[in-house]
């Protein structure tokens, strides 16, 4: 196997597929990149098993074959190079050389039988959309999956692709992201979990205007230009989410979206190391925000301004989640829907794009005043 390409295009293709490669591998063939030629090009592979990339890099090919090369140790020597010609030769004993006018590199490979298979999808359901839609919808709704193992179906987003319009949720139990697309939807309804890790993956790999999504039974791949994620599916029965979005709160708090969010920062490091609680007391057009740390003598308050006319509620939330809500809202404001002091608080842009409904939802935390 010989072939000729640019240092700069090959650490591009290879920065592409890095994030497939696991830094501790639980097989050596893991912690390489599949190379294998095809015509002028070269078809890049990386797996962990859960998740596949595969990245197509134009080349001059002299010599076909494949080989699997050690993947961050031959990126780590790429990025030290400038924008130069490299010229690889692999041997029958899948040694690897590469040279440039710099210098010479040997590695040693491995053959390509022992890389895994890539998954097919050739009889997957495709769904095209433009890939900023994705990218922004993996954004709003990835903060708020949930790590904890033994809920495994929270572990990912929702895509509920509808014929008219579509879904994509995301909930760790404490707070959840409802994004409701009008300009996403598929010749026949489908439903299906993405693994936070895969579509973290997409939204680094992918930076083509359009983007083609396939759904098979057991794993979906998201293919954009020269690049393609594929990744399994979370098979398992996602929460009914609806039930708990009030529909009665008629509490209505709007709000400078920075401003809210710099004063919960500053209030919250007075708050309880271990609850992170603080509290929102709505009064007529402000908004008194406090916390307290009883065991280290400490607290904090600050209001700020807002349009609310109802009576006098406080309610109590994490200021982690509260946080993280606030963080994920691009308005300059936005509006809370509040009922009582024990039920979820909804969060929404006070501005919606045309094609966008955005929903967030923050659950409350006890008060001692209503405990």
């Amino acid at each position: 196997m010989k072939f000729n390409v640019t240092s700069g295009d090959l650490v591009n293709s290879l920065s592409a597929v890095i994030g497939a490669v696991p830094t501790k591998a639980t097989l050596p063939i893991l912690e390489t990149i599949l190379f294998e030629t095809e015509k002028d090009r070269i078809k890049l592979s990386a797996s962990d098993l859960e998740v596949n990339i595969i990245e197509y890099l134009e080349a001059d090919v002299e010599v076909e074959g494949a080989v699997a090369i050690p993947g961050r140790r031959l990126l780590e020597t790429l990025r030290q190079l400038p924008d130069i010609p490299v010229t690889f030769d692999v041997d029958e004993k899948s040694q690897v050389r590469f040279r440039t006018d710099k210098g010479t590199y040997k590695l040693a490979g491995e053959k390509e039988d022992d890389f895994p298979d890539m998954p097919s999808l050739s009889e997957g359901q495709s769904i095209k959309l433009e890939t900023a839609i994705l990218k922004d919808a993996v954004k709003k709704t990835g903060f708020a999956v949930s790590s904890d193992d033994l809920r495994p179906a929270m572990m990912g987003v929702f895509f509920d692709i509808g014929e008219e319009d579509s879904r994509i949720v995301a909930t760790d139990g404490h707070r959840l992201v409802r994004l409701v697309r009008t300009d996403i939807s598929a010749a026949k309804a489908v439903s299906f979990i993405v693994p936070e890790k895969a579509l973290t993956l997409v939204s680094r790999a992918l930076d083509e205007t359009n983007c083609e999504v396939t759904v098979s039974e057991e794993h979906v791949s998201f293919r954009s230009g020269k690049t393609t994620v594929i990744t399994r599916l979370i098979n398992e029965q996602y929460p009914k989410y609806d039930s708990v979005i009030p529909k009665e709160n008629d509490k209505a708090l709007k709000i400078g979206r920075e401003p809210m969010l710099a004063a919960v920062k500053r209030v919250s490091v007075f708050s309880s190391s271990t609850t992170k609680q603080i509290r929102l007391q709505m009064n007529s057009d402000e908004v008194v925000i406090s916390a307290e740390d009883l065991d280290m003598s400490s607290e904090a308050k600050e209001s700020i301004s807002a349009e609310y006319s109802d009576e006098s509620m406080e309610i109590g939330f994490n200021a982690k989640y509260l946080m993280d809500v606030l963080g994920n809202i691009d308005d300059p404001e936005v509006v809370f829907e509040f009922s009582t002091p024990n039920r979820a608080g909804i969060v929404r842009p006070s501005v919606q794009d045309d094609n966008e409904d955005m929903l967030m939802l923050v659950m409350p935390v006890m008060l001692n005043s209503y405990s």
